[in-house]
């Protein structure tokens, strides 16, 4: 085991791509608050200020995820390049994020000039790499030995939703049935499903009221990563206090159906922007399958709580008849 304290052993070019998004943050909102202008009907610093803040916690996250990797193997070293990689492919991204807002055009799928567009191929290249490489993060965490096993499986279970919810970005890429009826669109790809980007939308997260929006399960999917391991964490400081949850089965099945649940929710809000419904206007069946959901991690939760089974106490076994030699003995 490393001597290293838990902070020196986080993946350290994460934590400094994360502490430069902190940076890139207090820009973007110092921007909100100088620059009035308004890129596809939100305002033009908002897509990196969001971006900023999102990827600190997915980022550190990350770094503390590969920490957990075993010091003294070769899955390390693995670890520690995928991290790097991720963190080079996500500088990438955001330079380029930054550079289009400087420049005041938009940055995801804009094909309008030479230039746009190869800026959008680059950032494609860039996720590509950077989903490939959290995927083998993910493949070491799967196989590593960490810690207790309801830790180890919040970890494992995380990540893979995660990169479920980063895979959801590629479906925003293929031209909508509007752009493909267009010779050479300035735009191909949308973040909305059945309406155009940029209309009417909810406040902060700017996701469409009036359609599907993938943003939704694309955020919901990739932040997996903090909120399951932050509901052990949650769990652990409970234990005290509950005497259920100081039994580490029980932990364990909690994450297991909190796992499932997430999982459930997930695949459930994309099959609901793929049939371009809004978010906050769900339908009967999208309430319907919301509800299966709930029930069922309800029940899975009262289960996952329940005592062990008290052992029967066995009854005492008769006494054996005396022997003749007894007897006679009497």
């Amino acid at each position: 085991m490393s001597s290293l304290s838990p902070l020196a052993r986080l993946h350290r070019p994460l934590v400094w791509f994360a502490g430069s998004m902190v940076a890139l943050a207090l820009v973007s909102a110092v921007g909100l608050a100088v620059d009035d202008r308004i890129l596809v009907g939100a305002p033009i610093w908002a897509k990196p200020l969001k971006f900023s803040v999102s990827l600190v916690a997915y980022t550190l996250s990350l770094a503390w995820m590969i920490s957990l990797l075993p010091t003294t193997h070769r899955a390390h070293r693995v670890g520690w390049w995928a991290g790097t990689v991720v963190a080079v492919s996500l500088t990438v991204e955001m330079v380029l994020i930054t550079l289009q807002v400087v420049r005041g055009t938009q940055s995801h799928f804009n094909q309008a000039t030479p230039f746009d567009n190869a800026v959008f191929q680059i950032m494609g290249a860039s996720i590509a790499i950077l989903w490939l490489s959290a995927l083998v993060v993910a493949v070491l965490l799967l196989r590593a030995r960490i810690l207790d096993r309801a830790t180890a499986w919040a970890v494992r279970l995380s990540s893979v939703i995660a990169l479920a919810g980063a895979a959801v970005g590629f479906l925003m890429v293929p031209p909508t049935p509007e752009q493909r009826a267009v010779d050479n669109p300035p735009i191909s790809g949308a973040h909305s499903v059945g309406v155009p980007d940029g209309g009417p939308s909810m406040p902060v997260t700017g996701w469409s009221t009036t359609g599907g929006d993938l943003r939704v399960p694309h955020f919901f999917g990739m932040h997996a990563l903090q909120l399951l391991p932050l509901l052990l964490l949650v769990l652990a400081a409970l234990a005290p206090r509950f005497a259920r949850l100081a039994d580490d089965r029980v932990r364990l099945r909690l994450t297991l159906t909190a796992s499932g649940a997430y999982a459930a929710t997930f695949a459930l809000l994309t099959w609901q922007a793929l049939r371009g419904q809004a978010l906050s206007a769900p339908d009967a069946v999208t309430l319907t399958a919301a509800g299966a959901i709930a029930l069922a991690t309800a029940a899975a939760t009262a289960l996952s709580l329940r005592g062990p089974s008290p052992t029967p106490t066995p009854s005492p076994s008769p006494a054996p008849p005396p022997s003749p030699s007894e007897e006679a003995a009497a």
